[in-house]
C-alpha cells in the first residue's frame, strides 16, 4: 500500500476530509479532521482523486476526542465520533456552503448554523441488521466488506440492544431484521426475506411482528403492526417500510423551521408533497386554511388517515407528486416538498413551479440533491431565502435541510 503524509484543510460531503496531493490530486481520507496532519494508505486512485486510509495522526486537532463505539471505524453506521459535537455541527453546515456551492451555483448561500439535536447518543428508535456469516445479526461494514456482529451501539435506543440480545431467530432466507421501539417503549421486529414466508422468531417477552414485502408494505404476524412516536407532544402512527425521522427530538427542530418558513396566518392553501406519515401536514393544518397532501406508500397513507383523523381541512392523495399534481385545480400558496434522497425528478419540479406558490419549502436528507434541485428552483425565478441545517442524525456526516425559496 502507497502511503503519503499530508495536511488536511476542509470536509468534503460523505464524511471525508481533504487534503493535497503531488499533481494536484485531491485526496479523501475519513475519521479526520481539517487542520491535522494525518498518515495515510492509498486505497483507491483516480486521476484526479485518491481515496486512502487514515493510518496515524501524526498531529491532532484540538477538536478530536475519543469515539465512545468500539465499532467506530469499522460499522460504518458513524463518521463523526472522533469530533466534539460542536465541531460536527460546524462540520454540517460548512459541507452544505460548499455543495451548494460547486453544484447549486450559490456561492456565499444563507445558510444558517446547524442546529443541535437535544439528544446526540442514543437517540435511534430503528435499527436495520443483516444475517452474519457465523449466525446472529450486525451491521454492514464498508472496510472489512461483510456483515459484522455487534453487541452494542452509541446511537440506538437501549431498548433495541436489550431486544437484539434477548430475540431468537430462524435465520434461513432472512435479508434484514428492523427492530423499532415506541414512544410507548412498544417493540417491533420487521422481518424482510426471500419470497414471502417468514421465519419464525420467539422472544422472552412482548414483541410484534411483521413482515415487509418487496412493495414496501407491510403484513402483521404477531400484535400491533406499527409503533408510535410522538413529536411536539401528538402521536404518529408508522408502519414497517414508512419512512420517519430517525431521531423524534430533532424532527421537533424541523418542523419548528417549516412553520417559521411558512409564516401562515390560517388563510393559506399549503401543498405538502411527499407527506408520508401527514407529520409536517398536521402540524401545516393547524395554521392553514386547507392541505393538500401526496403520498405514494399506501400504508403511509393508511398511517395519514389515522394520523390525522381530528384534521379537517386536510385533503390525502395516493401517488406520486407526477401524477397526483396536474390533477389537482388549485391555488397554492406554500409548498413543502420533503423527497426521498434522490431529490425531485423532472416532472415533479415542472408540476411543483406549475403552481406557482409564493414560497417553496424544501427539507431535505441530502444535501448534494437538495442543490442541484435549488439550482433548478433559482433558475424559474425562485430566490433562496435561507437555509437551515439540523442535526437529525448526530454522530453521522448526514445534514438534514431545510431551505426556503421565494418567488421573485
Amino acid at each position: 500500500m502507497e502511503k503519503l503524509t499530508l495536511d488536511l484543510t476542509r470536509f468534503a460531503n460523505g464524511g471525508w476530509a481533504v487534503g493535497r496531493a503531488s499533481r494536484k490530486r485531491t485526496v479523501f481520507v475519513p475519521y479526520a479532521i481539517p487542520g491535522e496532519k494525518v498518515r495515510v494508505g492509498i486505497v483507491a486512485e483516480k486521476k484526479k482523486y485518491l481515496y486512502t486510509r487514515l493510518l496515524q495522526v501524526l498531529k491532532a486537532s484540538p477538536d478530536r476526542v475519543e469515539p465512545r463505539c468500539p465499532y467506530f471505524g469499522v460499522c460504518g453506521g458513524c463518521h463523526f465520533q472522533h469530533m466534539r459535537y460542536e465541531r460536527q455541527l460546524q462540520a454540517k453546515r460548512e459541507v452544505t456552503l460548499d455543495q451548494l456551492a460547486r453544484i447549486g451555483n450559490m456561492k456565499n448561500a444563507p445558510v444558517e448554523p446547524t442546529l443541535p439535536n437535544p439528544t446526540p447518543w442514543a437517540y435511534r428508535w430503528e435499527i436495520a441488521l443483516s444475517p452474519t456469516k457465523e449466525g446472529g445479526l450486525g451491521f454492514w461494514s464498508p472496510v472489512e466488506k461483510r456483515v459484522i456482529p455487534i453487541e452494542s451501539c452509541a446511537i440506538a435506543r437501549p431498548e433495541l440492544l436489550e431486544l437484539l440480545q434477548d430475540v431468537d431467530l430462524d435465520l434461513p432466507g432472512l435479508r434484514k431484521l428492523t427492530l423499532r421501539v415506541g414512544d410507548d417503549e412498544a417493540l417491533l421486529a420487521a422481518v424482510e426475506v426471500d419470497g414471502v414466508e417468514p421465519p419464525s422468531l420467539e422472544a422472552d417477552f412482548p414483541v410484534s411482528v411483521t413482515i415487509v414485502l418487496p412493495d414496501r408494505t407491510a403484513a402483521s404476524l404477531v400484535g400491533d403492526n406499527f409503533t408510535v412516536q410522538a413529536v411536539k407532544g401528538r402521536d404518529f402512527r408508522i408502519s414497517p417500510g414508512c419512512v420517519f425521522a430517525p431521531s423524534p427530538a430533532g424532527m421537533e427542530l424541523v418542523v419548528d423551521t417549516v412553520l417559521r418558513y411558512a409564516a401562515l396566518t390560517g388563510q393559506e392553501t399549503a401543498v405538502d408533497a411527499y407527506s408520508g406519515v401527514g407529520t409536517l401536514t398536521a402540524f401545516l393544518a393547524e395554521q392553514t386554511a386547507e392541505v393538500i397532501a401526496i403520498e405514494q406508500n399506501p400504508d403511509a397513507v393508511a398511517d395519514t388517515a389515522v394520523n390525522l383523523a381530528d384534521c379537517h381541512n386536510v385533503s390525502l392523495y395516493e401517488g406520486t407528486v407526477e401524477e397526483i399534481l396536474p390533477a389537482l385545480d388549485i391555488t397554492c400558496d406554500v409548498l413543502v416538498a420533503n423527497p426521498p434522497k434522490t431529490g425531485l425528478s423532472r416532472e415533479a419540479t415542472k408540476q411543483i413551479l406549475g403552481l406557482r406558490p409564493s414560497r417553496i419549502i424544501y427539507v431535505s436528507s441530502d444535501v448534494a440533491t437538495m442543490a442541484r434541485d435549488g439550482r433548478n428552483l433559482n433558475r424559474a425565478g425562485y430566490k433562496l431565502t435561507e437555509i437551515q441545517p439540523v442535526d437529525l442524525r448526530p454522530q453521522t456526516y448526514h445534514a438534514d435541510l431545510v431551505g426556503l425559496w421565494e418567488r421573485d
